[in-house]
């Protein structure tokens, strides 16, 4: 029997009997199939390929299998069934709590295994999903992590101010308040530390060299602060050219010379108003 034909499934696990037979009877059944046994090359071929499903192994070589979890969700909510020899409570929950969509634990049987894939597709919804954010000043790679400048030059950020714009970046056109982003890239119990904020943000605009028009702080309240997240309109802002001389008004001159003027003949009456000290000559 063929079930969903046009599925592609991401079957990512680093031992290479269990990738042949997954991959093997997924074909067998009708599905397309791809496959990586790295969690760095399971980002990029899930970037590149945008799959139906992933069946994921967690002991990686590279990369434990929860952050590629937590990388894949950056940008997409594909479907993510959890293939793994850990059987413990707290590995279940990790890896539930970190958007995975089902768990099975090895060893496992095959029509149990095909049974939660296709109820993991039935559940799945379509969405136009992107891996990158295009913009005329700049490109946000989510599954890569980084930013290119229009120019091709990679901007320079830490992970936290990496954090800020990935979550901006999936809430595009939201406004965006500063507790949420606090709680997001820091944790609870930050709400308060307003200022982490505002460094970080101008950190991220001194990167990407477009004064503001990338994130824009909007104030919302006065003991509140938003972020509009609009990257689908971001321009680079021109600097402005300032010239070497500012021409005034000609009262505007005439207001300063007067008040200059006043300044001189005030401070000149002190000095007359001062009383000279004489010098005494004694007599021989």
């Amino acid at each position: 029997m063929t079930d969903h034909t046009a599925s592609t499934i991401l079957v990512v696990d680093d031992e290479p009997q269990i990738l042949r037979a997954l991959t093997a009877n997924l074909r067998a059944r009708g599905y397309e199939t791809t496959a990586a046994d790295t969690g760095a090359a399971a980002l990029q071929v899930a970037g590149s390929t945008h799959p139906d499903l992933v069946i994921l192994d967690l002991g990686l070589p590279d990369i434990d299998g929860v952050e590629v979890i937590v990388g894949l969700r950056v940008w997409t909510d594909v479907p993510i069934l959890v293939l793994s020899v850990r059987q413990g409570e707290n590995d279940k929950v990790e890896a539930l709590d970190a958007s995975a969509d089902d768990y099975v634990t090895k060893p496992f049987a095959i029509d149990e295994l095909l049974a939660r894939v296709r109820a993991c597709l039935r559940r799945a919804t379509p969405a136009d999903e992107t891996p990158v954010v295009e913009t005329p000043a700049f490109s946000i790679d989510l599954a890569a992590r980084r930013i290119v400048l229009a120019d091709g030059t990679p901007a320079s950020l830490t992970p936290i101010e990496w954090a800020i714009v990935e979550f901006l970046a999936r809430n595009p056109g939201r406004l965006v308040s500063q507790r949420q982003l606090l709680e997001t890239v820091w944790g609870p119990g930050y709400e308060s530390e307003t200022h982490y904020l505002r460094v970080h943000i101008a950190h991220v605009r001194h990167a990407q060299d477009l004064e503001g028009g990338d994130l824009q702080h909007r104030i919302v309240r006065p003991d509140q602060t938003a972020v509009l997240a609009d990257f689908a309109r971001a321009e680079p802002r021109s600097r402005p050219v300032r010239s070497a001389a500012v021409k005034r008004e000609p009262e505007q001159r005439h207001v300063q010379r007067g008040q200059l003027a006043g300044v001189r003949q005030s401070h000149e009456s002190r000095q007359l108003r001062k009383p000279r000290r004489v010098k005494r000559v004694g007599w021989p």
